[in-house]
């Protein structure tokens, strides 16, 4: 994937953080440049998430173990970005639609994109 394809892929995830944020109660975003950089560290955590436990186990599986582990990506992301506030019903209602939102805006994951390039 181009640098350009990276920066539009962050941009779309932004913006759905920001309409999830909006419909899911228990869930804010400041702002777009919250949602942006909400939307760069859950990449991040959902990249070594995946790094170390494989795929089955990310927030890109799928199944329940993948889902849950989205939830706790979401849930852990609010300590590192300002200007978002999560609880735990949020993160898991916030994963749910994130999963289905997902379904109709297909990406390919930050960690099969890298391996993709590498192989």
């Amino acid at each position: 994937m181009t640098f350009l394809g990276h920066v539009v892929r962050f941009i779309v995830s932004a913006l759905v953080l920001m309409v999830v944020g909006w419909i899911v109660p228990q869930f804010s975003v400041g702002g777009f440049w919250s949602a942006l950089f909400l939307a760069l560290v859950i990449a991040v955590l959902g990249w070594i998430v995946e790094a170390i436990f494989g795929k089955k186990v990310t927030p890109f599986g799928r199944g329940i173990v993948g889902f849950l582990a989205s939830a706790a990506v979401i849930w852990v992301a609010q300590f590192i970005v300002g200007g978002v506030d999560v609880s735990w019903l949020g993160a898991i209602l916030a994963a749910l639609a994130i999963g289905i939102i997902d379904l109709f805006i297909p990406v390919s994951t930050p960690y099969e994109a890298g391996r993709s390039r590498n192989d």
